[in-house]
């Protein structure tokens, strides 16, 4: 990115008057992710002036973009040939979490650091990340890692901004590691309990299967099955289970990324009458979760949905004894906090970091947790 860009030097400006004056900025791209997290707070810092792909090597496998690119574009170019985000972000743009959204970025992508229902079978948005340019709180232009693999081996710091909601630093720009579309992909659906999915998937997790997703509610396990072809056609007649249509089958994962498909529609429903949907993050063989309301599970059961009007700290507490965190990702009342409190030493290393790249604490205030 050059020094000399008229947008790059916007957002210098934006940053040295914000320190001089003692004021907080909002980092914000689509606005696609404001609900998640604590609320935003500060004067808002458009990113979506810093836009376009600077740089697209499909045999290398690597692509880099600014932090206001539309993440439907840059998904829309991987597409002419044939690759793509194998995490699969989540847009959120035609969704009602967020009705303001002017659709997902880059950036925000990037910050927010939600992956898709592949997630466990491909990686996480971190795992793509090659590296990253960003603005610190002193308005200084830093980069990070690198475009290619052998350049990012070790500790990354460029990995530090995925997921953390635009606290450190402005992201201007991020290279990203892609991949080919798999050239087969089938769904299957089975009738089974909750306790037999969570044992089922962890059974199959062992085995040299092309299992790429999967998704359990109200009584039927849903697997996405990806890869070669004579694979998928084998874990087909291994796995049995009814065959999805293509034509039920896109709509149902674009859903379950995009949130919506009908659990979190049924969930938005009941968030407006004062239940909460949490997302939990537990050990994949932990059993069924002993919390009532309604549970969807995905990622071979280390992700579970919950949507319940249990309080916070029941929620909390249950998750922790089995080794997991509990997010509280949609609600009316977000006073019980966003995420679950850290601990020290964690508190004292997220601090330290913030402080390091964010000294005068401009950047999100409070956007992950109160105070940071």
């Amino acid at each position: 990115m050059s020094p000399t860009d008229p947008a790059l030097q916007v957002l210098i400006d934006r940053i040295h008057s914000a320190r001089s004056a003692g004021a907080q900025l909002c980092i914000r791209g689509g606005g696609s992710k404001d609900f998640y997290g604590e609320a935003p707070q500060g004067e808002v810092l458009d990113t979506r002036i810093l836009e376009g792909t600077s740089s697209y090597e499909p045999s290398e496998l690597v692509v880099t973009t600014r932090c206001g690119t539309s993440l439907a574009e840059l998904e829309a170019l991987l597409a002419t040939k044939g690759q793509c985000l194998p995490f699969e972000p989540p847009h959120f743009g035609d969704s009602e979490l967020n009705a303001s959204s002017r659709g997902a970025t880059v950036g925000g992508m990037v910050a927010a650091g939600l992956s898709g229902p592949s997630r466990a079978a491909t990686g996480s948005v971190r795992d793509y990340v090659l590296g990253a340019t960003i603005l610190n709180g002193n308005g200084e232009v830093l980069s990070f890692g690198g475009q290619v693999m052998k350049n990012v081996a070790g500790y990354d710091v460029s990995r530090l901004m995925a997921g953390s909601m635009g606290t450190l630093g402005v992201i201007l720009e991020v290279s990203l590691k892609v991949l080919p579309v798999a050239p087969a992909s089938l769904t299957l659906r089975l009738e089974m309990d909750q306790a037999t999915a969570i044992a089922q998937l962890n059974s199959w997790g062992g085995l040299p299967l092309p299992l790429n997703a999967s998704a359990w509610w109200d009584g039927n396990l849903i697997l996405r099955l990806r890869g070669a072809l004579a694979a998928v056609q084998a874990a087909r007649a291994r796995l049995g289970g009814d065959m999805v249509g293509p034509e039920h089958a896109l709509p149902f994962w674009d859903g379950l990324r995009n949130h919506d498909d009908e659990f979190f529609v049924k969930a938005r429903e009941a968030v407006k009458l004062g239940a909460t949907l949490w997302r939990i993050s537990v050990p994949q063989i932990t059993a069924p979760l002993a919390l009532s309301g309604e549970m969807m599970i995905e990622w071979g059961g280390a992700q579970r949905w919950l949507c319940s009007a249990l309080p916070a700290s029941t929620v909390r507490d249950v998750v922790a004894r089995v080794g997991g965190h509990a997010t509280l990702f949609a609600a009316l009342d977000k006073s019980a906090g966003a995420f679950a409190p850290l601990q020290s030493p964690l508190d004292r290393i997220h601090r330290e970091i913030k402080k390091s790249f964010d000294p005068s604490g401009i950047f999100n205030p409070g956007r992950l947790y109160p105070g940071l």
